[in-house]
């Protein structure tokens, strides 16, 4: 993954509303979530508002959109995803593998 295409989904994913959508995606699997559903999680009305959001993550690259019928429904895209997570992980712990506690991959961070 280019640093561009990083800064990108991370701008994407810097914003409350966006984040929360994104992670709904991601639990809802490959099927998607329909707009009104999204809305509804939220709180929300399925309006402008929502679809601007929507619009961001899928120019982002973090989700796509397929319509069915009337409904459009939204999905994480789970391979730019981990693109995203393994950028942010290269080389991570010092070359060596990461465990599950903090102490175990840095544990210069512990207090």
């Amino acid at each position: 993954m280019e640093t561009t295409t990083a800064v990108t989904a991370l701008g994407a994913l810097a914003q409350e509303t966006r984040l929360q959508i994104f992670r709904q995606l991601v639990q809802a699997g490959p099927a998607g979530v329909s707009v009104g559903k999204i809305a509804e999680h939220l709180g929300t009305e399925a309006n402008g508002r929502l679809s601007f959001h929507l619009k961001e993550l899928v120019n982002a690259g973090l989700a796509s959109a397929t319509q069915s019928g009337r409904f459009i429904y939204y999905s994480a895209n789970y391979p730019a995803m981990n693109d995203l997570l393994a950028y942010l992980t290269t080389n991570c712990c010092a070359g060596e593998p990461c465990g599950e506690q903090t102490s175990i991959c840095c544990p210069e961070t512990q207090a």
